[in-house]
Formats: structure tokens, sequence, C-alpha cells
């Protein structure tokens, strides 16, 4: 990513509820895992979720890989976790090392190969370990925020399922997520700034906002988790199991 947008993200993922959003869709994923299971945070930022995690499940070994240095030395800062500087398509750790990887708008970067880095996932998990993956949600929603973060690509859902049954993954399930804010974010993207020079969608929001969208956001997993499906959304969150 652009410098400015590792900035932008350590200082706005501990309150932005975007990124509430996401870490509590991630930590519901992971919290079948047994104490002292190993869960790597595969493009971890600036180690926002790494720090959750260990507020919200602590009994996991958490390990953080992010490419950029400064970042990376960050995240391992905040969230007191292992971090390693690396590559996601060539990751520094032995065969079957983890019980699940974590994997936030990584896949979706233009130095990213979906297939090596799909295949480096599948052969760092231990046997019956998990992939959970968000992705970024239509190429039609693409915008000035995806060139700041290196986008290269952005998905839907049966593309996502495809990709990760090419790479021998099994019990796959995919589903779209901020459904209910897919309008908002349209005419954000869109309308009011669709400019090349567009300021990041990652940024501090008026309290009052910040706690409206919360809300909305919170009222979409209770319709999640009584079954509702959405045909489309912001991102697309799949989750896999290596057999």
């Amino acid at each position: 990513m652009e410098p400015t947008e590792y900035t932008l993200m350590d200082e706005a993922e501990e309150g932005m509820w975007w990124y509430r959003a996401i870490h509590a869709r991630l930590a519901h994923a992971l919290a079948a895992l047994p104490p002292g299971a190993r869960v790597l945070d595969a493009g971890c930022g600036t180690g926002g979720f790494l720090r959750r995690l260990e507020g919200t499940l602590p009994g996991l070994r958490r390990v953080g890989l992010e490419y950029d240095g400064g970042a990376a030395q960050r995240a391992a800062a905040k969230s007191g976790a292992a971090v390693a500087c690396g590559d996601v398509n060539r990751l520094p750790f032995a065969d079957g090392s983890f019980d699940a990887v974590v994997s936030v708008d990584v896949l979706c970067h233009r130095g990213v190969t979906e297939s090596l880095a799909l295949a480096e996932f599948h052969r760092i998990l231990a046997p019956g370990g998990r992939v959970i993956l968000n992705l970024p949600a239509f190429e039609w929603l693409r915008s000035a925020h995806d060139t700041r973060v290196h986008n290269a690509r952005r998905y839907t859902a049966p593309a996502a399922r495809r990709l990760l049954a090419g790479a021998g993954f099994g019990g796959i399930e995919t589903r779209y997520w901020n459904s209910l804010l897919l309008p908002l974010m349209v005419a954000q993207r869109k309308i009011l700034s669709r400019g090349e020079d567009a300021p990041s969608d990652v940024a501090p929001f008026p309290p009052w906002l910040d706690a409206a969208l919360t809300a909305v956001d919170r009222a979409e997993r209770r319709l999640l988790a009584a079954g509702a499906r959405f045909p489309a959304g912001g991102s697309v969150l799949a989750v896999a199991a290596r057999p």
C-alpha cells in the first residue's frame, strides 16, 4: 500500500466501525478453535486484528506476516504477537505450521499471485486447518481507494469459491457482507469521491456516524446469524478447510 495508508490504518483500526465489523466476523470464524491453536494473520498490516484477537480469544497462539517492514514493526509493537516480514507468495513457515490462516484484503493486491498465495496457505495449514479470506467485492465498485491500497482485483462470491476449490480446499462457504450499507458505499465511491484524487476510505468518523454505521452492521450480523443471505455486499467473506 501507499505509506500514508499504513499510517491511516494504524490510527483508525482501533476505533473505525469497518475494522470492528471485520474483526468480529473473523473472531466468530475462529471461535471453535481449541486453546493453543496456531493462527496466522497473513498480511496483518499494523496489527489491529492480532491485538483484538488477544482480547477476544486469548488462548490462541498468534503470528502475523506483513510485507512492509515498518508496518510489521508497528504490528508487533501494537499486538505483542510474533510478526514476520515476508511475502504471501513465499511464506517463511514450515508445512503444517498453523491451524488457521486469516487474510484480509490481501489476495486482491497487485503484488500477490492468487495461485501462489493460496498454495502457500494450503501448504502451511495442518490437515483440517481453516483459511478465512476477506475480499473486496465487485469490479464495478473499484474506486480511488483501490488505487491507494494497490488492489488489482475485486471478487464475486462464486469467483472466490472457484479459486479456493481450484487450490484444493474443501468445505467452502462464501457470503457477502457490508450489504445493508452497500447503497451508501456506492454513493460514496461513485458519486461523492469518484475522482482519482479522492481521499482514502480509511479515516476517523464523527462519533454519531460511527455509532450509526456500527448499529447497522450489528443488525446485519443478527440477520446473517438467523439465516439470511444477501445477493451483494461491499466484501466477500470466504471460509474453507484443508482436507
